[in-house]
């Protein structure tokens, strides 16, 4: 992946997100947010994060979410969305240039030598074949 810089990375992400969400009625409400504050503290997904994670949910970015919402209520609906759209662009950007999970393995430059091995002519005598 081509490293760039955050500013690079948020502005990709906002003309990415404009692009999803290209109406005020497409980012979600507060409703919405809050709704998924409380499906954090649910039992089953405080288990599923435990089995996978080996810990509990940290649900305080999900409330955070929440609160942002309610501090734009007052916002004329185009410049809510233009935050929330900034707010995620913000998060995607970050996440896209921190450690992953997934960054466990080092791209290779070339392939491994003598690999995949060489398939032989020669069937071992002892190895008895389908007729």
């Amino acid at each position: 992946m081509p490293s760039v810089d955050l500013e690079t990375a948020i502005k990709q992400e906002e003309e990415y997100l404009r692009k999803v969400h290209p109406t005020v009625d497409d980012i979600p409400g507060c409703m919405t947010l809050f709704d998924e504050f409380l499906q954090c503290h649910v039992l089953g997904t405080q288990i599923k994060s435990l089995y996978r994670y080996g810990q509990m949910s940290e649900c305080g970015v999900k409330k955070e979410d929440f609160k942002f919402c309610m501090s734009l209520k007052f916002m004329h609906p185009e410049q809510k969305r233009d935050a929330w759209i900034r707010r995620r662009a913000e998060w995607w950007a970050h996440r896209r240039l921190g450690k992953s999970s997934e960054n466990v393995w080092d791209m290779r430059k070339s392939p491994l030598p003598d690999w995949p091995p060489a398939l032989s002519d020669n069937v071992p005598e002892n190895v008895d074949t389908i007729s």
